[in-house]
C-alpha cells in the first residue's frame, strides 16, 4: 500500500482521486485550499463519493510516498507550500499538469531528482462545487524508468491508462499541440463543437502546425499528420465538452495561457520560429 497526497482536487485531481479511491489499495489524502463539503466524482462507468481525509493546512501534512500535484500551472508556489511536510527522503513528486515544463516549474521548490513529469489527458469538468465529471477516456504518460513504472503501478486496475515512455518529450509536445488549439474555445467561450466549423478548423490547424514546428526544434518527433489527427479528435469530442482554459475564463479564474500557448511562443523565440497565430490568440485572451 502506498501513501498518496493529491494536491489540488480540481477536475483532473478529482478524477485521479476517484480512480485511486475506487481501487482501495492506497492510503489517500486530499490537500485543498478550503474544506470540501462532500465531493462526488462521476467516472465514466461509476459514481464515486470520495470519503478520504482532506487537509487544508500545509503544516498538518506528513511524509508520504507520492505527492501528486494536480493544481493549475500558475499555482506552482501554492502547491509547493505543501512540500515541506509531505516530501520525505523517499517521496516522489509527480507533476500532473499541462505544458512541457513540469520539472522547470517545480525545480525552485524541490530537488529536481524527485520530480516525475506526467503528461495528462483526462477530459474532466467541475460543473458545480462538490461535483466532478469525467467526459472521456483518461490517459497519462510518464518517462520510462523506475519512478515512471512505479507511478504506472499505482493505477493498475483503474480506468486511467498510464504509459511509461522512452520519449516523454514527444508525448508532452503532442499534448501541447492539442492544447494549443483549445485557446479558440476560450476566446469564443464556445465548447468543442465550434471546431466542426470549417473556418475555425483552418485557424485551429495553423495553431497546431506552429506548435509542431516548435516541438520539433525542441527534439520532439511530430509528424505533419498530427494536425489532422488532433482535428479529428476535436470533431469527435462531445459538442458540449469544455476545456479547462474556457472553463477558467468563464468562471473569471486565472488561465494557463503561459503554460500552453505561451510555451509555444517562448520556445519559438528560442529557436527563431515565428508563431504569429499562437501569439495573436494569447494576446487577445490575456486582454480579455
Amino acid at each position: 500500500m502506498a501513501t498518496i497526497a493529491i494536491v489540488g482536487p480540481g477536475a483532473v485531481g478529482g478524477v485521479v482521486a476517484g480512480c485511486l479511491a475506487l481501487r482501495r489499495r492506497h492510503d489517500l489524502t486530499l490537500c485543498a485550499r478550503r474544506p470540501l463539503n462532500g465531493l462526488v466524482v462521476e467516472l465514466l462507468t461509476v459514481v464515486v463519493p470520495l470519503a478520504v481525509p482532506v487537509l487544508v493546512d500545509p503544516k498538518l501534512g506528513h511524509p508520504v510516498d507520492w505527492v501528486l500535484v494536480t493544481t493549475k500551472t500558475y499555482d506552482a508556489e501554492g502547491a509547493a507550500a505543501w512540500f515541506p511536510k509531505l516530501v520525505g527522503p523517499q517521496t516522489i513528486v509527480a507533476v500532473l499538469q499541462n505544458g512541457v515544463e513540469h520539472r522547470e516549474r517545480f525545480a525552485p521548490f524541490v530537488d529536481p531528482a524527485k520530480i516525475l513529469p506526467v503528461m495528462v489527458d483526462v477530459p474532466a469538468e467541475r460543473p458545480a462545487p462538490g461535483r466532478i465529471v469525467q467526459r472521456g477516456p483518461g490517459r497519462m504518460a510518464v518517462p520510462a524508468g523506475s519512478a515512471g513504472a512505479n507511478f504506472a503501478e499505482l493505477f493498475v486496475g483503474t480506468a486511467l491508462e498510464v504509459t511509461p515512455s522512452a520519449d516523454f518529450k514527444t508525448a508532452a509536445w503532442r499534448k501541447l499541440c492539442l492544447n494549443s488549439a483549445g485557446i479558440i474555445s476560450a476566446l469564443l467561450l464556445k465548447p468543442a463543437g465550434v471546431m466542426r466549423d470549417k473556418d475555425i478548423g483552418i485557424l485551429a490547424g495553423e495553431l497546431i502546425r506552429e506548435c509542431i514546428a516548435v516541438g520539433r526544434a525542441e527534439g520532439a518527433v511530430l509528424d505533419d499528420s498530427l494536425t489532422d489527427t488532433i482535428m479529428e479528435s476535436y470533431r469527435k469530442a462531445p459538442v458540449d465538452a469544455v476545456n479547462s482554459l474556457q472553463a477558467d475564463r468563464a468562471a473569471g479564474r486565472p488561465m494557463e495561457i503561459d503554460a500552453r500557448n505561451g510555451a509555444v511562443i517562448r520556445f519559438g523565440h528560442k529557436h527563431g520560429i515565428p508563431t504569429p497565430y499562437n501569439q495573436t490568440a494569447a494576446i487577445l485572451l490575456a486582454a480579455m
